[in-house]
């Protein structure tokens, strides 16, 4: 993360193989609530069919992908062509930027609508990421519990992060390589959350992708 400003007060996990830190609250530029609710508005929202060993489900939350021109994504069976920044993402975007002493090209995001919204354990390795993919996570809304799990070690226990409205989660390293990520189902009632995922896609010629 970028030195100086709210650096001092990024969280460092505890787990192995991996570079998580963790932010609970950065300036937007306005309160969270309005982030979300704005983000609500003005995003047009997609639930996509996706694919999971071999059999096609809609996803469980609505999405929506927006990057520069030429950032081409695919994953879960699905190719994803970024829509142009808006005004909004653009000040998250620079505000993401400043806190990680990172810049990005696209970002994916997710609206949960309620508690029933789920994201199933993945890592986020695709080819067009690089090998080692610095990723930033912006969450406004409800409270949800990110849940870390090593992909090849039953020793380590599982890592597990509320994500506060407001708040921004960096992952980077090698974190994609050994961990997995979720957001399961809850059983008591919960409002929206709306969560911005920042990225750098590659060319694939240079990433070796497919």
């Amino acid at each position: 993360p970028a030195s100086g400003g709210d650096a001092a007060e990024w969280l460092a996990l505890d787990m192995v193989d991996a570079d998580v830190r963790y932010l609970p609250w950065l300036d937007w530029g306005m309160p969270a609530a309005e982030c979300l609710d704005r983000l609500k508005a003005e995003v047009p929202w997609r639930q996509d069919p996706i694919e999971v060993w071999g059999k096609t489900y809609d996803q469980p939350r609505l999405s929506a992908w927006f990057g520069d021109a030429g950032c081409a994504y695919t994953y879960s069976g699905l190719q994803l062509s970024p829509l142009p920044w808006t005004p909004l993402l653009l000040q998250i975007k620079q505000r993401v930027e400043a806190a990680c002493g990172h810049a990005f090209n696209s970002v994916l995001l997710n609206h949960y609508r309620d508690e029933r919204d789920s994201m199933g354990a993945h890592s986020d390795d695709e080819p067009e990421l690089g090998p080692q993919p610095t990723i930033a996570s912006v969450s406004f809304g409800a409270t949800r519990k990110l849940i870390f799990s090593h992909r090849s070690r039953s020793d380590v226990r599982n890592v597990h992060v509320p994500l506060e409205s407001g708040s921004l989660l960096l992952m980077r390293g090698a974190t994609q390589s050994h961990w997995k990520h979720a957001i399961n189902k809850q059983k008591t009632p919960l409002a929206a959350r709306i969560n911005l995922t920042f990225r750098v896609i590659y060319p694939r010629n240079a990433t070796g992708g497919r």
